[in-house]
């Protein structure tokens, strides 16, 4: 399983400060989308000079014009891209075919979608790379979690390989690595920590035990 790190509520220096610590032991660097909303491509075009060897995910949530907003965004240096598993089946086709053009990836996120394993079993038709069952912020304040959701959506997947986010800590890295996820994205518990480069460490070593 690998570890996605999400930056979110960084400026681009921090961010920068952020990866020099942590970019040989992550496995893959998020941009996040509030980080997008205020900087646009800039973060993700200043991370992938500065550390062209990771791999780099901008969270573009891209949910109309499929085509254009994933080229504009592997241009400027992702490898991964998110689009909205809400959108039009022709919205993440072209995103889908966008991604092969430039020999990149897309993972689609289930936020808000009502039924997580009928649109999955749909999303792994349509050449998606990854599907990430996604409790948002907001909706972690009921108490959800993404488990029960990534365990049956794990059940209809054929092609497509699952990713999962929403509160992920080191006390539930092992049980989402248990239930067949490919990726676990993580965010205030590493860019929150005291020490990040060992709260990757911590993160890993738990989702790898036993």
């Amino acid at each position: 399983m690998k570890l996605q790190v999400a930056l979110d509520r960084v400026g681009i220096d921090q961010a920068l400060q952020i990866v020099s610590e942590i970019h040989d032991v992550a496995d893959i660097i998020e941009i996040g989308t509030p980080m997008i909303l205020r900087d646009g491509m800039l973060p993700v075009r200043k991370v992938k000079a500065a550390f062209p060897q990771v791999t780099l995910l901008a969270d573009t949530k891209i949910i109309d014009a499929g085509e254009l907003e994933a080229a504009e965004a592997f241009e400027a240096g992702a490898d991964i891209i998110t689009v909205l598993a809400l959108a039009w089946d022709v919205t993440l086709q072209g995103v889908a075919a966008t991604a092969r053009r430039y020999g990149r990836q897309v993972m689609a996120d289930l936020t808000c979608v009502t039924d997580p394993a009928g649109r999955s079993a749909r999303l792994d038709e349509l050449d998606i790379d990854y599907i990430c069952v996604h409790t948002g912020v907001d909706e972690q304040q009921s108490g959800k979690t993404p488990l029960d959701d990534l365990q049956r959506v794990m059940r209809v997947l054929r092609h497509s390989q699952a990713a999962v986010a929403g509160g992920i800590s080191r006390d539930t890295i092992r049980a989402v690595r248990l239930a067949g996820a490919e990726i676990v994205v993580v965010g205030g518990a590493v860019s929150k920590a005291p020490d990040k480069r060992q709260a990757v460490l911590d993160l890993k070593d738990a989702m790898n035990r036993g």
